[in-house]
């Protein structure tokens, strides 16, 4: 089968054995989405050799539960063994042994059929469409913000980062009452901000040492600089980038001000789930493009450039 398959900082089309593993779901992709990470991933943010990506939606055609089999499902990125003192605690996500998908020891969603296990499926409500489902991992990671960090009437709280994950973020946190600005650089983007009633400002109007929570989603060590110079003492710096290479960090200003650091990275599927069915957050105002697994490699070039809206695959094509 065709995947798109990262080995020594390269990707290319690489036809892949087709995954077997009898205590599994075998799931066909019917849609994936290229995200920052995969970006990284190829950029050397993480030494990984497989079959990349991890956002999909798709139908299970084989499974230990019969149950499954006919099911539209996303799925869990995190693998956990389930057994180990991290597991116990209530922390999976952080499991020492874990493997992710895409990511990390498991090949991942970029291709036509991938291995999940059934404790990381969920079922996608008949209302949600695949276009909107195959969001469901980032818009996830959106919510995880809510879930570390309580927000609202009275709080400032600014974003900083307005692309593909950004306006998801933006739009996870209108669903709060708190008072939410949001750092936009390109028309597009205000546009998109602007049609979920979002309001968007520019970087010379950002306060320094001001606003109550500040979310850094750029991925750019300026864009960091100015989330981190944005908050008030004793403030909220929530950081939900992933970085190939180094930041320089002078952590004097955290310290003198108190400010509270929180990493974020996945979040709940479930919650997900229920924005999207909802409509509180409407991911498909995010689609640019549309392509087949064939076109891959000039789909992942695509979502590279600056400005560039959510890129899927979609291996039926």
């Amino acid at each position: 089968m065709n995947a798109l398959w990262l080995e020594d900082e390269k990707l290319s089309l690489r036809d892949v054995p087709m995954p077997r593993n009898a205590d599994e779901a075998l799931v066909r992709v019917r849609l994936s989405g290229i995200c920052g990470t995969d970006l990284e991933l190829a950029h050397g943010y993480y030494p990984y050799t497989g079959v990349i990506g991890h956002e999909l939606v798709g139908e299970v055609v084989e499974s230990p539960d019969p149950e499954w089999v006919g099911r539209r499902v996303v799925g869990e990125i995190n693998m956990n063994c389930g057994a180990c003192e991290t597991c116990d605690a209530g922390r999976p996500t952080h499991c020492p042994s874990r493997t992710v998908l895409g990511i990390k020891q498991r090949d991942g969603a970029h291709t036509e059929y991938v291995s999940i296990p059934l404790a990381n499926l969920h079922r996608v409500p008949d209302s949600v469409s695949d276009e909107a489902a195959v969001f469901t991992e980032p818009v996830a990671a959106a919510a995880e913000i809510l879930e570390q960090v309580s927000m609202g009437s009275g709080d400032r709280v600014l974003l900083v980062g307005a692309g593909r994950l950004g306006q998801l973020i933006a739009q996870v946190l209108a669903t709060t009452d708190a008072d939410l600005r949001v750092v936009a650089r390109h028309t597009r983007q205000r546009e998109l901000l602007a049609s979920r009633g979002i309001h968007a400002i520019t970087e010379t109007d950002v306060e320094p040492r001001s606003w109550d929570i500040v979310v850094e989603a750029t991925g750019s060590p300026s864009g960091f600089d100015l989330a981190l110079s944005a908050v008030r003492p004793r403030g909220t710096f929530v950081l939900k980038s992933t970085y190939a290479g180094d930041l320089t960090l002078n952590l004097s200003p955290v310290v003198v001000d108190e400010i509270t650091i929180i990493g974020s990275r996945c979040g709940p599927f479930d919650r997900a789930l229920e924005l999207l069915e909802r409509g509180e957050v409407d991911p498909k105002i995010l689609i640019g493009e549309r392509c087949p697994l064939s076109h891959a490699l000039e789909a992942m070039e695509t979502a590279a450039r600056p400005g560039a809206l959510k890129v899927l695959l979609d291996p039926t094509m």
